[in-house]
């Protein structure tokens, strides 16, 4: 959108003012109110069109702070928006934008990642989940585990290995994998904070068309980082706030009133921190007497601090895009200092409190469920090792680390189950 095509902040708030007014109720369900959200492109409005207005970061923010203010629903979420759909639009055919796009944007269809393996985290191109031609399918067998919401996916995106005799980086390939077939199991992880976010997925003989290749054949290295650092500036950018209406048809989300998921979107689920946490720990330390502490004054001057280098960061990180990794590293070492402070204080001015869950707890159990995830940014994504492996590399142009398996064919490697 050109500049002078862009409404006024004043223009454009009276506009979604009024939005809300005509299409938000308390009995309008998701699946409406995302379509409706859609239809006016103000789902994602920084998208170029026909999905989005092309709207600059004041005006895509000034949307969001309209939805968040008025009370409502947020747009779809997930993987499938913050994943998903970039590495389409930046990686896809015009027939995969085509037909993948648009239910990303008004939440019909539910994605999940498939990356990392039992034996593949940190060493990500160790993967051996195999690919193998068949006709114009590939056959893909396996296991991933730590798939987000892998529960609720309509389709994953998937890098699997489909040449054993290249190189280990070499011989991955991107699928668009279609997650409700034969040959597709999916096992809940339960973890310590009592949710389920996590699954692990076996994969035995489950197909995929050659048209859901993303990027090229064997590229699918390259196609995998550009989602990496969507995925770094994206949890550098996140306060742990999300809705829990999932999209796609999986989760039964699509038909309830969207006002009942008001409640838990107003909630922090995980460990990501932002405004809102710091308002939330300054809160503690009012009702704990400790305000004028010069002591707990300090801290809560460092961590908002914090919170502001680590929203720059993020925000320089979104606008370079797929155009350096390190960006996105940066934000992601930031958001593990800053929510390991915000932790130690928010703990420290809970005191015992601090354990206390749901209804007794401080915040309705906030406290309780953003410390016991707290390790968690420190891992997901790609380890805090790893970005520093990254921004050695790739920005301080360091020597990479020794390695003798850059050049040897995956299939003589000593990884995973050929040890």
């Amino acid at each position: 959108m050109a500049g002078t095509d862009l409404p006024t902040v004043e223009e454009l708030r009276a506009e979604v003012e009024a939005f809300v007014d005509e299409h938000w109720s308390d009995t309008v369900t998701v699946r409406d109110w995302w379509r409706a959200l859609a239809d006016a492109r103000l789902a994602m409005p920084q998208l170029p069109t026909p999905w989005g207005r092309g709207y600059d970061r004041e005006r895509t923010r000034l949307v969001a702070g309209v939805l968040r203010d008025r009370d409502v629903l947020g747009p779809a979420g997930g993987i499938g928006t913050s994943l998903a759909l970039p590495t389409i639009l930046h990686c896809g055919t015009p027939e995969q934008i085509e037909r993948f796009v648009p239910p990303l944007v008004d939440g019909t269809e539910g994605w999940c990642q498939l990356f990392s393996e039992p034996g593949a985290g940190s060493d990500l191109a160790s993967l051996q989940t195999k690919a193998v031609r068949d006709g114009d399918e590939w056959v893909v067998t396996g296991q991933k585990v730590w798939t987000s919401t892998g529960q609720f996916a309509d389709f994953g995106i998937l890098i699997a290995r489909t040449d054993a005799d290249a190189p280990k980086h070499s011989g991955i390939t991107f699928f668009l994998f279609p997650m409700r077939q034969a040959g597709v199991e999916i096992r809940p992880l339960v973890e310590m904070t009592g949710h389920a976010v996590f699954n692990e997925v076996f994969l035995d003989g489950a197909r995929v068309p050659h048209s859901h290749v993303l990027g090229g054949l064997h590229d699918g290295w390259a196609v995998a980082n550009t989602t990496l650092q969507h995925e770094r500036a994206g949890i550098g950018g996140s306060d742990g706030s999300f809705s829990r209406a999932f999209p796609g048809s999986i989760a039964g989300h699509l038909d309830r009133p969207a006002s009942a998921f008001l409640r838990t979107q107003r909630a922090v689920f995980g460990g990501g921190v932002g405004s809102g946490t710091l308002r939330r720990i300054t809160d503690l330390a009012r009702s704990a007497g400790r305000l004028g502490d010069p002591r707990v004054r300090d801290r809560l001057a460092d961590l908002h601090t914090r919170v502001e280098v680590l929203r720059m960061t993020s925000v320089l990180a979104k606008a370079n895009g797929s155009r350096t990794a390190v960006d996105g590293s940066l934000a992601k070492i930031a958001m593990t200092s800053a929510v390991h402070a915000a932790r130690d204080l928010a703990c420290e001015l809970a005191g015992p409190a601090a354990q206390l869950g749901a209804a007794d707890g401080p915040f309705d159990g906030w406290l309780a469920e953003f410390t016991l995830f707290s390790p968690a940014p420190g891992i997901y994504g790609g380890t805090d090792e790893i970005q520093r492996n990254i921004v050695g590399e790739r920005g301080l142009g360091l020597p990479k680390e020794p390695g003798p398996d850059r050049d040897t064919p995956f299939k003589d490697l000593l990884v995973g189950t050929q040890r």
